[in-house]
């Protein structure tokens, strides 16, 4: 299987949705194409984006779920 994107946003609430979800076991790519600290007059405007692997959506659903409606 592959990997599927679960979150795209801020870098302070993607942090807040990796932790939940490590906390329940699962690993968590990031992409994060900000480019602040090689130019940091460019504004902060891309999102950072949090993947998981496919077969692991029906564990993560509800602690992404639950974060969405934290927020």
């Amino acid at each position: 299987m592959g990997l599927m994107k679960v979150f795209s946003g801020s870098e302070i609430l993607a942090q807040a949705l990796q932790q939940k979800l490590e906390s329940i076991g699962l690993e968590i790519v990031i992409r994060n194409n900000n480019q602040s600290n090689v130019l940091p007059s460019i504004a902060n405007t891309k999102a950072v984006e949090l993947f998981i692997q496919e077969t692991d959506f029906g564990k993560a659903n509800p602690v992404i779920e639950e974060f969405r409606m934290s927020i």
